[in-house]
């Protein structure tokens, strides 16, 4: 299992995972996107944010992402994230694996506090961020229509750096050294099992 950095030449890989979950209330976008629009979300969030991919024997079966979680200025420390798995390959661990690495490279950044955006019930999910610290701290009632009915949307907080007194701007991922970035990435992937001759 290689994780590594998302590239615009990834979006029909991306579409596929993302197109099984169209028809439910876990995205509450209603159209599947097209594949040039999904490439140029991939380069414009990774204009300032991780975006990554989980590729196992060369095939791509989950990606994760950070964007800015609101637009004030002083909000700049925050950061949503979102996953997403190939439904073949979910309850192995590797949302956990994509979710910590995200967090890991969001910390070179400067980014203090993560945020996760739940529509509920949603188990899977709602159990990956409570497992990794995440904290439930609201919930938005009948916050979207989707698939036939209203849905609640749970809000999940974590601080994943000190709050000092006089925070640098944040760093755009693109400015984080690409060594320090390679290093967060080759700890979490892992490394391919040699067959028995």
């Amino acid at each position: 299992m290689i994780i590594r950095l998302a590239a615009p030449a990834d979006a029909p890989a991306l579409l596929r995972i993302y197109g099984q979950y169209m028809d439910t209330p876990i995205t509450f976008e209603y159209t599947l996107p097209t594949e040039e629009a999904f490439a140029r979300r991939i380069a414009d969030i990774s204009g300032g944010y991780p975006y990554l991919v989980c590729e196992e024997d060369g095939r791509i079966t989950g990606y994760a992402y950070a964007h800015r979680q609101a637009e004030r200025a002083a909000y700049q420390w925050n950061a949503e994230l979102s996953v997403y798995l190939d439904r073949a390959c979910t309850s192995r661990g590797l949302g956990r694996q994509l979710y910590t690495a995200l967090i890991e490279l969001l910390k070179l950044q400067g980014i203090r506090t993560v945020y996760g955006c739940v529509t509920v019930p949603n188990e899977k999910s709602e159990r990956l961020h409570e497992s990794l610290g995440f904290r439930r701290i609201g919930t938005y009632r009948l916050a979207g229509f989707k698939a036939g009915a209203w849905h609640d949307v749970a809000w999940f907080e974590k601080p994943i750096a000190p709050y000092d007194q006089d925070p640098i701007p944040l760093l755009p991922f693109p400015a984080v050294p690409r060594d320090e970035t390679d290093a967060v990435l080759r700890r979490f992937s892992q490394p391919r099992r040699l067959s028995p001759r």
